[in-house]
């Protein structure tokens, strides 16, 4: 390989492992898959990572974390809490993105085994209750969304649309993803007092 810096050399392994988990899945990915991604050797990966569980859980939150931070982006673009939660869903709801929630899967499948992808995957998932929860907690604050308890509400909110969209990954046969974000949507109006339809512009056609 050329030479590269400890940074750089630290990114192409998790970019190398990342390929391979959405080849292979996080369980099966090894020290001696990414090595081979990479051309090299397995001691590279060791020199620059404690564990392979370390590994995964940074190839983890690179993919993870780029989609939250798209959806964080579109939120803060929309200036009312109605058009901060269509930006929420229509991000969510990105027809290419079957690729992430396997991974969500994976991640959640392997975490009772693999620590720090069990932190990582955690603090993630309450990044994304949080992004709801404040969004809530505004929309309620100015009137324009009713709720007694706004980060109960956003875990309900969020329980609800990953394991739907983990059920449209798991068992495509089972349900669309149109049908998933018609029934997420419309429990959200539910939840939020709003009208009905208020929503459904941010549900993939």
């Amino acid at each position: 390989m050329a030479r590269m810096s400890p940074g750089d050399r630290r990114q192409a392994i998790v970019d190398a492992a990342l390929k391979v988990a959405l080849r292979k899945g996080l369980a099966a990915t090894t020290v001696r898959d990414v090595a081979t991604e990479m051309g090299t050797s397995s001691g590279l990966i060791h020199h620059y990572f404690d564990s392979m569980d370390e590994v995964l859980a940074a190839a983890f939150e690179q993919a993870a974390g780029n989609d939250l931070a798209i959806t964080t982006a579109a939120m803060a673009a929309e200036l009312v809490a109605v058009g901060k939660l269509r930006a929420f869903f229509r991000t969510y709801a990105s027809t290419d993105q079957d690729w992430a929630f396997q991974l969500w899967l994976d991640a959640w499948a392997e975490a009772s085994r693999r620590p720090a992808l069990r932190r990582t995957s955690q603090r993630l998932n309450v990044a994304w209750q949080q992004l709801l929860a404040t969004t809530i907690h505004n929309g309620v604050a100015d009137g324009s969304l009713e709720s007694p308890d706004p980060d109960a509400a956003a875990w309900r909110i969020i329980s609800l649309l990953d394991g739907l969209s983990l059920q449209v990954v798991a068992h495509r046969s089972t349900l669309d993803r149109a049908t998933v974000f018609n029934w997420v949507t419309r429990t959200t109006e539910v939840e939020l007092a709003l009208p009905t339809g208020a929503l459904t512009a941010s549900v993939p056609v």
